[in-house]
């Protein structure tokens, strides 16, 4: 475990992005436990008919994840106010998301899981009782605007959980 007295006055927010596939879920989930952090993972925060509507194969638009991300963001002000570490796993496919998201929170690290369609689609594809289908992968790559490489830190997706873990650490989270 990693020392956590260091982040008794700075609050991190780790948010885990990337396509349906990509690994937030298991990455945030090792990352989350390597730091000793709380961890949530977005797919939780959908309200009862957005997960209909993707089990049925129809892409949600911004109108269906608006009450979605609002939700992630009061979860985000409150581990904020109470100085909790958090890692999130969310999609933010758009930049307009990531927004919603960010405020003007200085304590957000945004870490980009990047990876090819095929890759990605492999995974789906192998993946059992998820709301998400692999038929709603091209929407995820349609609509995908990628963050800026300055302002996030880009991992390859391909690569082991533990590698990307330690790359996130070395290189996203401020740990003496």
């Amino acid at each position: 475990m990693v020392n956590q007295e260091r982040f008794a006055e700075n609050t991190t927010i780790a948010i885990v992005m990337g396509v349906s596939g990509s690994g937030k879920t298991t990455v945030g989930q090792t990352l989350a436990a390597q730091l000793n952090w709380q961890f949530k993972d977005a797919d939780d925060f959908h309200p009862p008919e957005n997960r209909e509507k993707m089990s049925r194969g129809i892409p949600l638009n911004d109108a269906d994840r608006q009450p979605w991300l609002r939700a992630m963001r009061q979860a985000i002000a409150t581990a904020i106010a109470q100085g909790q570490n958090l890692v999130l796993s969310c999609s933010a496919l758009k930049a307009a998301h990531r927004q919603t998201l960010a405020d003007d929170w200085d304590a957000l690290k945004w870490i980009y899981l990047q990876g090819s369609f095929e890759l990605i689609q492999a995974r789906m594809n192998q993946r059992q009782n998820h709301f998400m289908p692999a038929e709603l992968l091209q929407s995820q790559f349609d609509t995908l605007e990628p963050p800026d490489p300055q302002a996030a830190l880009y991992v390859d997706a391909a690569l082991p959980v533990t590698a990307i873990v330690q790359e996130i650490i070395a290189n996203a989270i401020d740990i003496p």
